[in-house]
């Protein structure tokens, strides 16, 4: 599976961004997909997951802001970002994950887009 994400960019405080994952093929359904973000020096994080069932979870500092969705019939994966905060400066990756045994391995992995918010 290939991912490609598009969407990051510069916004105030208070603004939204809604970043986009288009994935090469229709097997991704099959998949987890979530969103990560990194900041240089620091470990990547998870901020928003969603299962092959629809089932959705985010990051503490994300929930009530940040909206993760997939179209099937478009094989993309969105991330609504409202309210931005500076501290959600930070670049974004998309990724896809399949069970192997009782792990969760996101082994494939878009090339980032960056979101910079300013005060």
């Amino acid at each position: 599976v290939q991912l490609v994400e598009s969407g990051g960019g510069s916004v105030q405080a208070g603004g939204s961004l809604r970043l986009s994952c288009v994935a090469s093929e229709y097997r991704y359904r099959r998949y987890w997909m979530g969103w990560f973000r990194q900041v240089p020096g620091k470990p990547r994080e998870g901020v928003a997951l969603i299962s092959s069932e629809g089932n959705k979870n985010y990051t503490d500092s994300v929930k009530g802001r940040f909206s993760i969705s997939s179209d099937n019939v478009n094989n993309a994966l969105y991330l609504q970002m409202n309210s931005l905060k500076p501290e959600d400066t930070a670049m974004y990756y998309c990724a896809a994950a399949r069970w192997i045994g009782t792990c969760l391995n996101f082994g494939y992995w878009g090339q980032g887009t960056q979101v910079t918010v300013s005060s």
